[in-house]
């Protein structure tokens, strides 16, 4: 484990409990199973969700997209939204936007497999300021985008932060939740977990207000990667035997450049 890993974990681990735009999945060496991608937000009318099958390797791109899917999504109001096949295993909804409060199921059939998981959708929890933090470890300098803010008291809250560096694909970052810190004053540190941040960069920090389950998928993911653990895969919050996840996140975009 690197000096910036270290800086990072002894941020986390406080907040991990003992007990879940592209997110990479973490898919090991099994036999081929079902793979859904279900990320939806408030960001967009756009919605897309990727069908697809595992095929032996541990990425998202080592997957197979299923073309012939039906897939769905219903809210609590019983408004059903039909999602229609595009390519490379993504369906899209082009007229869509989730509502903080609501829930929301989704429902997908491969192969007369039925495949379903189900959410509430939080409200955004809002951030009072943002900035570049600067720390010193072992001789070297590195750079985490920050970002402040009150945490509601007495309610269960779960942040999920995807990074884009200079323009390029936005990557999990880090998964919090408000275990240790409920109703206080939080900072949340926040850094892509392959490369450092360097002075000059231009970074956009999608924050992700997300529900338990969503949550406990990434924070998995996140402690496999962050302690160098064998690889596996974070249980999955979607029936049968599928892997993936479902959420329907209240979403906000904050852009930061690192000081020359």
């Amino acid at each position: 484990m690197n000096a910036r890993q270290s800086f990072i974990l002894s941020f986390l681990l406080p907040l991990i409990s003992s007990c879940e735009e592209k997110m990479d999945l973490d898919l090991n060496k099994a036999a081929a199973r079902v793979v859904i991608d279900a990320q939806l937000s408030d960001v967009s009318l756009v919605q897309r969700i990727r069908v697809s099958r595992s095929v032996g390797f541990n990425d998202l791109a080592n997957t197979s997209g299923v073309i012939d899917a039906t897939v769905s999504v219903k809210d609590n109001e019983n408004r059903i939204y039909s999602f229609q096949y595009e390519k490379d295993g993504y369906y899209i909804h082009r007229n869509f936007k989730p509502v903080a409060g609501h829930s929301y199921t989704l429902s997908v059939t491969v192969q007369k497999q039925q495949y379903s998981s189900s959410c509430q959708m939080p409200s955004y929890v809002a951030v009072d300021s943002t900035g570049i933090s600067e720390k010193s470890l072992t001789g070297k300098t590195y750079f985490f985008a920050t970002l402040t803010f009150k945490d509601p008291a007495k309610v269960s809250n779960y942040y999920i932060y995807t990074l884009s560096i200079n323009s390029g694909p936005f990557r999990f970052a880090n998964a919090q939740s408000d275990q240790f810190n409920d109703g206080l004053k939080v900072t949340h540190y926040i850094s892509d977990l392959e490369t450092d941040l360097s002075s000059g960069d231009e970074v956009i920090v999608r924050r992700y207000c997300v529900d338990e389950k969503a949550y406990r998928y990434w924070n998995e993911y996140q402690n496999n990667n962050v302690s160098n653990a064998a690889p596996s895969n974070p249980r999955s919050n979607i029936s049968n035997n599928a892997l993936g996840y479902f959420s329907v996140a209240s979403l906000k975009e904050y852009k930061l450049k690192i000081g020359q």
